[in-house]
């Protein structure tokens, strides 16, 4: 049986980074919840080992919050609960600074326990770690990696409401022309030449917080960037990472006069941002129980599939938490919309990539780049373990076009928020893996957001229906 790494810093980490660096005087503690939005508080120095020794005190309430941070008191932890305190602790090895915000802060992620050291089970880091020790009791270890996209748009909005591409002319902007750009330039070298700038500083701060960050790629719409997070063997810390990335890119955006958005659809006529996940499986040895000559990989990676494939659905919630999520899906997009696997396909949910034997894994396509990393990682790898542990077949893998074989079979996901929230709140896998209690407690803050959200008049309802109801 594999062992996971204690999920709490030693207290020796931050008196060897107080020594190291007696310049950083604020230090920002972050926890993300169920919304993956990133909240917490920023203190003083001489606060920092009060943390590490016991923990910091945090409102039950920011475990339930919808994205905007507002209580959802269907949850029972705002008033009933009279939003009493949990423990916020210091995850390793995440005490780094944050150069973006000044030569003097530091951050720091957190994970929430219960007042009497018991990990909280609706805090997105534990849930994630239960699953991974459901991997380390069968001697397996994932080995993941994130790959996200975005865009960086100007910060000002335009009079309707909506959002252009940040570089505009006279705005010094993010470009290093200046300009907006106009073309798809898929793979586009000057693109990215244009964006040097930004890039430049994006690889520093990452690098000094030790975010593996890799090569930049202009993606399928102007103005649209990927960066891979390098595969590792602690899902744990790659969810940490990516949650970093995501901070640096939105903090370095702003030294350059742009918004980095990791928004789902934030332009009705131009490619979503997808949240792409690499997963292998390791055995005890080390070695990758995918590997093979087979480009379709072993019998492992196909039940692994099978397990995927099977709870995509389930956890469609989870890849495409908001309303905005559902935007992205539509055939002809490089965004699945259907239960598919195949081999060397972008088509399809889940396509093992070509490469050498060794390393043969499987991108699982259907998130955005707007879910929450921890449970997107958590959600992949229970249908990574229910289909190991059950030998699940996949069925044949998609030759050619997935978009037209899905049509010709009928075979479709979840293809709004809401039917997507009823489909994860009745799995018993996702409430097995997951948590009973957390599945319930995300469906009740899901639907206050739906109801929020749909509550709102927009332009677009005056524009269909003022005149012709």
């Amino acid at each position: 049986m594999n062992r996971l790494p204690n999920p709490c810093a030693d207290s020796n980490e931050a008196r060897q980074f107080l020594d190291a660096h007696p310049e950083v005087q604020f230090f920002e503690i972050l926890f993300t919840a169920l919304s993956g939005v990133p909240r917490g508080k920023r203190l003083r120095r001489h606060e920092l080992m009060a943390i590490y020794e016991y923990g910091r005190f945090l409102p039950g309430s920011v475990l339930v919050c919808d994205v905007t941070g507002q209580d959802c008191e269907d949850t029972g932890l705002v008033w009933e609960d009279g939003d009493a305190d949990r423990l916020a602790k210091p995850a390793p090895g995440t005490l780094v600074k944050a150069p973006w915000l000044g030569d003097d802060v530091a951050q720091v992620i957190t994970s929430m326990y219960e007042l009497d050291g018991r990990p909280n089970d609706l805090d997105p880091r534990h849930v994630l770690r239960g699953v991974l020790e459901r991997f380390a009791a069968d001697g397996l270890t994932p080995v993941v990696a994130c790959e996200l996209e975005y865009y960086l748009v100007d910060p000002r909005r335009t009079p309707s409401g909506g959002v252009t591409l940040a570089g505009a002319q006279g705005r010094g902007g993010v470009a290093g022309t200046g300009e907006r750009p106009t073309l798809h330039g898929v793979y586009g070298l000057r693109e990215l030449e244009d964006f040097a700038p930004f890039l430049r500083d994006l690889w520093a701060m990452a690098d000094v917080q030790g975010v593996p960050l890799e090569g930049a790629i202009a993606e399928y719409a102007p103005g649209q960037l990927e960066l891979t997070l390098k595969h590792g063997p602690d899902a744990l810390r790659a969810a940490d990472e990516a949650v970093m990335y995501k901070r640096i890119a939105k903090g370095v955006a702003v030294r350059h006069g742009a918004e980095a958005t990791f928004m789902a659809k934030p332009f009705a006529d131009r490619a979503g941002n997808g949240l792409h996940l690499h997963v292998s499986v390791n055995n005890a040895d080390g070695d990758n129980i995918f590997a093979s000559e087979d480009p379709a990989g072993t019998p492992a990676l196909r039940h692994a599939i099978g397990g995927m494939k099977s709870l995509l659905a389930d956890g469609m919630a989870i890849f495409a938490p908001n309303a905005n999520s559902y935007r992205r899906f539509r055939a002809n997009s490089y965004a699945p919309v259907a239960p598919t696997w195949g081999v060397n396909n972008r088509t399809v949910s889940l396509r093992v990539p070509a490469g050498p034997p060794k390393g043969r894994h499987v991108e699982h396509r259907v998130g955005g780049a707007d879910a929450n990393p921890y449970l997107a990682l958590a959600t992949l790898l229970a249908g990574v373990h229910h289909g190991l542990t059950n030998g699940i077949d996949p069925g044949p893998p998609v030759v050619g076009d997935g978009y037209a074989a899905a049509a010709k079979m009928d075979l479709r996901l979840p293809a709004n928020w809401f039917a997507a929230v009823d489909c994860f709140e009745a799995s018993p896998v996702m409430r097995d893996y997951l948590g009973d209690r957390f599945v319930t407690m995300f469906g009740k803050v899901k639907r206050t957001e739906q109801d929020r959200f749909f509550e709102v008049v927009s332009p677009l309802d005056y524009d269909w229906y003022l005149k012709n109801a």
